[in-house]
């Protein structure tokens, strides 16, 4: 889709990468600027115990980087600065995620490269907008966004989710945001500077949470997987071979056929609302029935009910259906067998 559209990625760590591996995915040529000075993005050394410290990439960082050129510049180097700017010159799109001051120090604000480029779409991702200097990790924003208060159980320190989801949010939004420029382009021949920030990503994300207290002023306390608005959603039971259940109950419909199926009481559990106020005598009269058959009775006999569940899988279980299977994409990285799953779902 993308064969002849070529991206210079000025970014490290997650979303920017993610940014780039999109359109990489797609047939466009990325090129992945990285620091000399520092040997490189520096996800490349976040390696897990297991790894070889003699290879030249970390998984993590081969999650984020499918397909692309990486040059090692370094920036203050005239030499280097200039073949930056070599490939500046015919590329569409520039992905950067520098501090916006550390940007300009560097010639590499959108305002110092434009002349070369006149319409480029210059696509800057902060932490925490362009007036703020402060440096910004996922787990950063997790907290000041709400998302680790609401994460976890009562009673426990919050939690932070297992992969760094507001980097990821920040990389679709980046991604909406390019495609957008890049139809305006086609339009008016126009280039774009687009700003995103992982501040305003992580808000724009809050959803249905925000606005229960900006309409209600209810605050989401943790709930462990459970809803706030609807129950049994989230709510997780264990079969008789000890598999972890999970319903996700959204109509009224839906909780008329788990009654049929479970043959639960059904009187004061009608409506969404009484299900909610009643999760606690719910979910016992529910774990009584799930415990007594298998994981694969009951996912034979809700999938025939329509009846929306999941299984509680580790990774292992995950990547062995073949659905999962579909979805890999494999690459050699500096000599090294990379596997990630894709982005790009087109």
């Amino acid at each position: 889709m993308f064969e002849n559209l070529k991206v210079l990625e000025l970014s490290s760590v997650l979303a920017g990468p993610l940014t780039g591996t999109f359109f990489a995915e797609l047939g466009a040529k990325v090129i992945k600027i990285e620091n000399k000075l520092t040997n490189g993005d520096v996800t490349r050394t976040w390696k897990l115990p297991t790894e070889s410290k003699e290879r030249p990439v970390s998984v993590y960082y081969s999650a984020a980087n499918y397909s692309k050129e990486s040059l090692l510049l370094n920036i203050t180097d005239a030499t280097d600065y200039d073949i930056l700017i070599h490939h500046l010159k015919d590329a569409d799109i520039v992905i950067s995620n520098y501090k916006p001051n550390t940007a300009r120090k560097l010639k590499l604000s959108y305002d110092d490269l434009k002349p070369y480029n006149p319409t480029l779409i210059y696509a800057e991702l902060t932490g925490f907008g362009n007036d703020n200097q402060r440096p910004a990790f996922d787990v950063v924003l997790q907290a000041e966004t709400g998302f680790m208060y609401m994460n976890g159980e009562q009673n426990r320190n919050p939690v932070k989710m297992p992969v760094a989801l507001i980097d990821i949010l920040a990389a679709h939004h980046l991604k909406e945001a390019i495609l957008c420029a890049m139809i305006n382009k086609l339009k008016t021949g126009k280039g774009k500077h687009i700003k995103v920030s992982l501040y305003e990503s992580a808000l724009a994300s809050l959803a249905n949470q925000a606005t229960n207290w900006l309409m209600e002023k209810h605050i989401p306390q943790p709930m462990g997987t459970q809803h706030p608005n609807i129950a049994p959603y989230g709510d997780m039971y264990t079969t008789k071979d000890d598999k972890l259940l999970v319903l996700a109950i959204g109509s009224d419909k839906q909780f008329e056929n788990l009654y049929n199926l479970l043959k639960i009481e059904y009187d004061g559990f009608e409506t969404n609302a009484q299900r909610v106020t009643k999760r606690v005598a719910l979910n016992l009269k529910i774990s009584e029935c799930i415990v007594q058959k298998t994981a694969r009775y009951w996912v034979s006999h809700l999938e025939k009910n329509n009846i929306p569940y999941g299984i509680v899988k580790n990774m292992q279980e995950v990547f062995s259906d073949s659905k999962a299977k579909k979805m890999l994409l494999h690459d050699v990285i500096e000599g090294v067998e990379t596997v990630r799953v894709k982005t790009a779902l087109v």
